[in-house]
C-alpha cells in the first residue's frame, strides 16, 4: 500500500478504535531482565496522554501483545484501557472478537504496528498505521507512518493525527483546560 495522507486523513473521521501493538509501538522493543528474569519495560509519558485524549474524544483503545507482561499489564490498568489482550501472536482472532463484542466495524478501526505479527490486523482495517522504525514489509501495509520510533511518543504522535483529521483535537485539549 501507497502512504496516503490524504486517504489516511479522510478515513480518522470515521474511526471509533484504535488497536496498539506493544513491543515496538508503545515500549521502544527493548527487554530489560534483571538477575530474577523479571521483564521491565519503559513506557513513552505522552503516549499514554495521547491514549487518555483519544479516549476523552470518544475513541475506545484496544491493545494485543505478542507477550504477557506484568509491567505492561500495570500500565494498561493504569491507562484505563478494558480491551487488553496478552499473549497473541495470532491477533486478527482477538480483533474480530472485538469488533463482535462491540459493534465496531473493520472501517472504523485504525491499528498502530511495527512487526510481522501486526501484518494480519492491518490488512482488515480501515486505518493501517506503523511507526517510524517498523519492519519494511509492515511499513508497506500502511497507509500512515509516524516520524517517531515506537516507544519515542509514536502513539501520540498517531492519535494527534486521528484527532486533527477527525476534527476532535481542539475538543480534547479543552478538556484539560477546563481543570484551571
Amino acid at each position: 500500500m501507497t502512504h496516503d495522507a490524504t486517504l489516511a486523513a479522510a478515513r480518522a473521521g470515521d474511526i471509533a478504535l484504535l488497536v496498539l501493538d506493544v513491543d515496538g509501538v508503545l515500549t521502544d522493543g527493548g527487554l530489560y531482565v534483571d538477575g530474577r528474569g523479571e521483564i521491565a519495560k519503559r513506557f513513552h509519558a505522552q503516549d499514554g496522554l495521547g491514549i487518555k485524549a483519544a479516549q476523552i474524544a470518544g475513541i475506545a483503545v484496544a491493545v494485543i501483545s505478542g507477550l504477557d507482561s506484568p509491567a505492561v499489564a500495570a500500565r494498561i490498568k493504569e491507562l484505563g484501557i478494558a480491551e487488553y489482550h496478552p499473549g497473541h501472536y495470532r491477533k486478527v482472532p482477538i480483533l474480530r472478537a472485538i469488533w463482535e463484542r462491540t459493534g465496531i466495524t473493520p472501517g472504523q478501526t485504525a491499528y498502530l504496528g511495527d512487526d510481522w505479527v501486526d501484518a494480519g490486523p492491518m490488512g482488515l482495517v480501515g486505518l493501517p498505521m506503523a511507526v517510524a522504525d517498523a519492519q519494511p514489509e509492515i511499513s508497506d501495509l500502511a497507509l500512515w507512518v509516524t516520524t517517531r520510533d515506537g516507544g519515542q511518543g509514536a502513539v501520540r504522535e498517531a492519535i494527534r493525527f486521528i484527532l486533527n483529521a477527525s476534527g476532535r483535537l481542539a475538543a480534547a485539549y479543552d478538556w484539560f483546560l477546563r481543570e484551571r
